[in-house]
């Protein structure tokens, strides 16, 4: 079994400590936005660790969709990579948690109109696509 590597950055630690210690009726919004989160556990590409992430929850029918944007910094954030490396996650929505397949998205279409369904439900995020000259990945999470 792999063995679970927590977050370098304090405030990751502590809202996934925080949403998995509570069953997922605690910490599962972001910070003090309380725009809604999900966690994402998956494995790291390079140490084969298990990593566990928040991102904002944007829910698409029965899946999620993912958004690489780490503040509009000019690089991937790890996550990413470990997602095109491995597509296998579990994904813990409250107190609900289930494993799902992801796949980047590259159709031109289909990504607008799921970067328009990211952008509604966290507005920062065309800030962040405006700050960086990288095309922010988009991912979609399914059952």
């Amino acid at each position: 079994m792999a063995k679970y590597i927590p977050s370098p950055h304090a405030w990751v630690r502590e809202q996934v400590e925080l949403y998995e210690s509570s069953g997922g009726t605690k910490g599962t919004t972001l910070r003090d936005t309380g725009l809604p989160v999900v966690i994402v556990t998956h494995r790291g590409h390079k140490t084969g660790a298990i990593r566990k992430t928040p991102l904002m929850r944007v829910k698409e029918g029965d899946g999620y969709v993912l958004v690489g944007s780490q503040g509009g910094a000019p690089k991937d954030p790890a996550w990413v990579h470990n997602l095109r490396a491995d597509p296998h996650i579990e994904l813990r929505d409250e107190t609900t948690l289930r494993p799902m397949h992801v796949r980047e998205v590259k159709d031109a279409t289909e990504r607008a109109r799921l970067w328009g369904l990211a952008v509604a439900a966290y507005p920062p995020y065309a800030d962040y696509q405006a700050r960086t000259q990288r095309q922010i990945p988009v991912f979609v999470a399914e059952p």
